[in-house]
């Protein structure tokens, strides 16, 4: 069983102590990296002030980047499911039209 240790982030300044699984460490680090980086774009730009509007917009952001990959995404699959429901359809109709002698029914031939 995996068990939780506290791994300390740094975002826009401060220090979070957060309870993490060990084998997901990496990942938080990642993660606080990335927010810290869209929340100090945010404060750089200078139009939104104040930490928590900050962090709301940096959350906002985030989210609209993750649901427009995913409907990329989505996109994608769709169209590679259309294209081996194409390729189905040429196999069936290229076996379905085989011109070759039926050996196990002979009056086809």
């Amino acid at each position: 069983m995996t068990q939780n240790k506290t791994v300390t982030v740094h975002i826009l300044d401060k220090e979070y102590c957060i309870a993490c699984p060990d084998d997901e460490r990496s990942n938080l680090e990642s993660a606080a990296r990335y927010l810290d980086g869209k929340m100090r774009e945010i404060r750089s730009g200078g139009k939104v002030i104040g930490s928590d509007r900050i962090a709301v917009m940096a959350g906002l952001n985030i989210t609209h980047e993750l649901l427009h990959k995913q409907e990329r995404q989505e996109k994608q699959v769709s169209v590679a499911r259309d294209q081996v429901r194409d390729l189905l359809d040429r196999v069936n109709d290229a076996l379905t039209t085989d011109d070759t002698p039926d050996l196990f029914n002979p009056a086809k031939n």
